[in-house]
């Protein structure tokens, strides 16, 4: 499948949101089949096949050209039909991406340590972990995960945003499937782990979920203090999150995973 006309430019103003997410996640709103997007090559190619970011893909995409993941390009495209599903959105993209940045790449199965995210309890789900059908409908706004910013709401089917507080840092998404949230919580949680690891979801949970997850920044030492001795976090690490918030765990594993390799890509000529 390939777009019926694209236009792909060098980006040199402030950046302008897609017109739908460019994420691994299955949301998607009414496009008319056009596409408009201000991203990094990295970022397209991560919409293109459907890749989670994780430690272990990043360090594959460390390997290609600055520009990358650095440069980021305008493309307008428009499909011939007007009424295209998100995965043929991402087969369109890589036809675009090979014909305008010459883009070949496939996939390996490596075998990596991951974490498993499983139930602490059997059965029992924790408290900000809600089947969506108990929470309020996604035409009404949930509550604000943040106390000052009562207007700020987590949006439906989507990957969730990270609010950085200073102190802690929150993450949520309403009505996603356990894969979303594994994804959205291997990205959130890859810096404060720093294990590196990818999240895969070992739940057994089906359906769709709200969730919120809450958890303080890391230890640090008081500014102007000679003591080498951190100081402990106000409120949970994200590990007594998982559990206490979610009801969830992370048991270390090994696991095979597809792995996408760049073998091939050029500049684009703009146009």
């Amino acid at each position: 499948m390939a777009f019926d006309v694209a236009s792909i430019k060098l980006s040199k103003g402030p950046f302008a949101p897609a017109n739908f997410p460019l994420d691994p996640s299955d949301y998607y709103g009414a496009t008319n089949g056009r596409l408009s997007a201000d991203e990094t090559l990295v970022e397209s190619i991560e919409f293109a096949y459907k890749v989670w970011g994780n430690e272990v893909q990043s360090r594959e995409f460390s390997h290609l050209p600055k520009w990358v993941n650095t440069d980021r390009y305008t493309m307008e495209a428009r499909a011939a039909t007007g009424n295209p599903t998100k995965d043929q959105m991402r087969l369109m993209m890589q036809s675009l991406l090979a014909d305008r940045f010459q883009l070949k790449a496939h996939f390996e199965t490596r075998e990596v340590p991951v974490f498993e995210l499983r139930l602490a309890k059997p059965g029992k789900l924790g408290p900000k972990l809600i089947p969506h059908a108990d929470g309020p409908p996604c035409d009404k706004p949930g509550p604000s995960p943040v106390t000052d910013v009562p207007s700020f709401h987590f949006v439906c089917h989507a990957f969730g945003p990270f609010i950085d507080l200073g102190t802690k840092m929150i993450v949520g998404s309403r009505d996603v499937s356990m894969e979303v949230l594994a994804g959205t919580i291997s990205e959130a949680l890859a810096g404060p782990l720093a294990f590196g690891r990818p999240i895969i979801d070992k739940t057994g949970l089906t359906g769709r979920f709200d969730f919120t997850l809450e958890w303080a920044r890391e230890r640090r030492t008081p500014a102007g203090s000679d003591s080498p001795v951190a100081s402990d976090p106000i409120g949970p690490t994200p590990l007594e999150a998982l559990r206490d918030q979610l009801g969830l765990k992370l048991q270390s594993a090994r696991a095979s995973i597809p792995i996408l390799v760049i073998d091939k890509v050029e500049r684009p000529s703009e146009n």
